[in-house]
């Protein structure tokens, strides 16, 4: 159902990261529509949805859809450690307009892997629209288990995920699984060409902020059957991805839109401002692929 390369889009902020700057991202969206990317995902962990209030979530996955206009497909994130607050947040992503909603695992809470498949079945149940699991359990405690993905394969509304567990044996596993019909999508940029070649079907990706047609145009030499050309992008691509993770995402890739003068500096606590060291590092690799 989704496929190709999805850009996890930040959130831009104005007036030292107070309010969202509702017309940069605007511009963003427009940026990544006429540079062939497939699917927008707002209010993503790239996005900085743990320290948007309940208004502003909604807001941008407002704005992203509107700005959109139908040109490329939005996958809206909506979870929340607290399961009555996905399906309020997946409800609005609905009403919206929004083509599916992004569920991460909960957090902190450290469900069960019972837990894990009751809270995406209330959020089946309760709302009528394709969820995309999201398995990342470096930043949720939680890693989702094959045996438990086939479950949720089973549901009637849940139609993919995005596999960020690092693990390529799971990830074959879940695909074995679950079938060709259930979306396996990356979660790791650096990851992304494995992935293809063990059945997935593109990419929720952090890099495309800042290369978005250098991706768009690795998943497709793939989805083509030129494993060359992919092969010779995945190469391309490395060195600026790894870039993107020398601290927390989305500081790199905030800190690098902002050296690009595509956004305002800023960045909501607790995530702060780089080390000079990194910062300097990151510039490197902006330079070098011809970014600044």
């Amino acid at each position: 159902m989704f496929k190709g390369s999805m850009v996890a889009i930040i959130t831009p902020f104005k007036k030292k990261a107070k309010e969202v700057d509702e017309d940069k991202l605007k511009s963003l969206v427009e940026f990544q529509v006429k540079n062939k990317t497939s699917v927008i995902v707002p209010c993503g962990t790239t996005g900085e949805s743990a320290t948007l209030s309940m208004e502003e979530h909604e807001r941008v996955i407002d704005i992203v859809i509107a700005s959109a206009k139908g040109r490329v497909k939005v996958m809206a994130g909506t979870g929340s450690n607290n399961t009555s607050e996905a399906v309020e947040l997946t409800r609005h992503a609905k009403t919206a307009g929004a083509d599916a909603a992004l569920i991460i695992t909960p957090y902190y809470n450290k469900p069960t892997q019972e837990g894990v498949y009751q809270h995406f079945k209330a959020l089946s149940d309760e709302v009528d629209m394709p969820l995309v699991v999201y398995n990342i359990a470096s930043r949720t405690g939680v890693n989702i288990t094959a045996d438990t993905m086939k479950r949720l394969a089973g549901l009637k509304n849940v139609i993919g995920v995005k596999e960020a567990s690092g693990d390529l044996n799971q990830m074959s596993e879940i695909r074995s699984l679950c079938g060709k019909g259930f979306d396996l999508i990356s979660g790791d940029d650096s990851l992304t060409l494995p992935i293809l070649s063990i059945g997935g079907c593109g990419v929720i990706s952090v890099v495309a902020n800042i290369i978005p047609k250098d991706v768009s145009d690795m998943v497709k030499a793939f989805a083509q059957g030129d494993i060359e050309g992919a092969r010779a992008l995945h190469y391309k691509m490395l060195p600026i991805i790894k870039s993107m993770f020398i601290e927390t995402n989305p500081v790199p890739v905030k800190t690098a839109m902002s050296m690009m003068g595509m956004i305002e500096s800023g960045l909501r606590l607790p995530m702060c401002e780089m080390s000079k060291v990194n910062k300097d590092k990151l510039w490197s690799a902006l330079k070098n692929y011809g970014l600044v």
